[in-house]
């Protein structure tokens, strides 16, 4: 039998092997290019407004608009009152910190003030005591009795009396206000909500440490938030150049996000008159992040939708006739 050469029979084959391996790979590895339907319908203008509406994304938020809520003082939560979904009243408690420490201020305040009070008493049987001995002396006629030094000693006594009132009243109004700052302390340690809300977020629990804020531009979270979910709104952001396109005043119908086949028709609220740089990015490859937007504000209805704070959606604004533009 023939020995086989590797160079001139072998090699050959390896190739046209290999070759055939990597057009396989290649023909697999190529996208598939057919024509099929989406999974999910894209958003799209309504056929009602087809060609005559502004389309913009938009966020739903509570008709108050978010009331983050926060500790006046810094300290350890000692009770959660509320939990997520809750409606709470005006001045309803939502949580208090650790008043020990408050409660005892509050306590050594009533002493000192019921002290001082006492003291006044004690000053102003003093005074009366010195101006009856003053009415004695200064009754008497005869210096023989009663020298003219003598009457000047009462009156002496009389006017330092009063000056140990007047000190004493002042204290006591000093002390007045000590306990009522440590009151309004103590009252500061129960946050109560602002206004009739409902809850949206708990963000404290039982024995964490909340601190005092947020201050303006501080990162930290709220410990809880609140709105006004009845009813809620919907804040769409317009692309400056599309403002002139707009109709204002009119209603607009919202899909959620992904669901195009539900339309929800939104009335009018407000337009906010400040147009601010776009916070809400769609992530369009088309989509330009220097881009400045007026928000509209539109209200849902009562039912009819199951859409909750924080949730995106598509809005569809009509646009305003060709004669009415020019």
């Amino acid at each position: 039998m023939a020995k086989l050469s590797f160079s001139r029979q072998i090699l050959p084959v390896v190739a046209i092997v290999g070759i055939i391996v990597a057009a396989i790979l290649v023909a697999r590895s190529q996208p598939d290019r057919g024509m099929t339907q989406p999974v999910e319908t894209p958003a799209q203008a309504p056929a009602a407004q087809r060609g005559g509406s502004v389309a913009g994304s938009g966020v739903v938020e509570p008709s108050s608009e978010l009331i983050e809520v926060g500790a006046f003082i810094p300290g350890v939560v000692d009770r959660v009152y509320v939990q997520a979904g809750d409606q709470v009243a005006a001045g309803q408690p939502l949580f208090s910190i650790d008043s020990r420490d408050a409660r005892a201020a509050v306590n050594e305040a009533e002493a000192r003030l019921e002290r001082l009070r006492r003291s006044v008493g004690a000053a102003r049987t003093t005074l009366n005591v010195a101006r009856r001995q003053l009415a004695l002396y200064s009754s008497v006629t005869d210096e023989r009795a009663v020298s003219r030094q003598e009457v000047i000693d009462r009156q002496g006594v009389v006017e330092d009396a009063e000056a140990r009132l007047a000190v004493a009243l002042a204290e006591v109004r000093e002390a007045e206000a000590q306990l009522e700052s440590a009151r309004v302390t103590l009252a500061r340690l129960t946050v109560r909500a602002p206004r009739a809300a409902e809850v949206l977020q708990v963000r404290t629990r039982e024995g964490q440490y909340a601190t005092a804020g947020p201050a303006p531009g501080n990162s930290a979270e709220p410990l809880m938030t609140l709105g006004v979910t009845r009813p809620l709104h919907v804040r769409v952001d317009i692309d400056e150049n599309e403002i002139d396109k707009v109709a204002l005043e009119r209603g607009a119908i919202i899909s959620p996000r992904g669901n195009a086949t539900s339309r929800i028709q939104a009335s009018f609220v407000r337009a906010e008159p400040l147009v601010i740089p776009k916070r809400s990015l769609t992530n369009a490859s088309t989509e330009r992040v220097d881009i400045r937007v007026l928000q509209l504000i539109y209200a849902l209805p009562a039912e009819g939708h199951q859409l909750f704070v924080g949730q995106q959606v598509d809005a569809f604004v009509p646009a305003r006739r060709a004669s009415a533009a020019k």
